[in-house]
């Protein structure tokens, strides 16, 4: 794993993050995703600087869209999100899980 996805791991592991539980570099069809929780579909991707680039922009746009035909949500953050704004991460996440606190 990255830093950024030990850093977003350490959260949201061990049913730390609401009591859903999440696993990491999970198969679906010819992909792997970062972090996916399976009771709601939703899957989590950190992106460092590569996917700001034209073809893995558009790797990932085809990625996301398999993901989404197969009925999940993709979530992503970039790693500066990780980095330097976790704590927004984190209120993002709970908006998305409509956790309520």
């Amino acid at each position: 794993m990255t830093p950024q996805e030990q850093k977003l791991w350490k959260i949201i592991r061990n049913r730390q993050f609401f009591n859903y539980r999440f696993r990491r570099q999970f198969p679906i069809g010819n992909y792997i995703v970062d972090f996916i929780n399976r009771e709601k579909n939703i899957i989590i991707e950190i992106d460092g600087g590569q996917h700001n680039q034209t073809k893995d922009i558009e790797y990932d746009n085809n990625r996301t869209k398999f993901l989404e035909q197969n009925g999940y949500k993709v979530i992503r953050f970039w790693n500066n999100d990780i980095d330097s704004n976790i704590e927004g991460v984190y209120e993002k996440l709970k908006e998305v899980f409509e956790v309520d606190c």
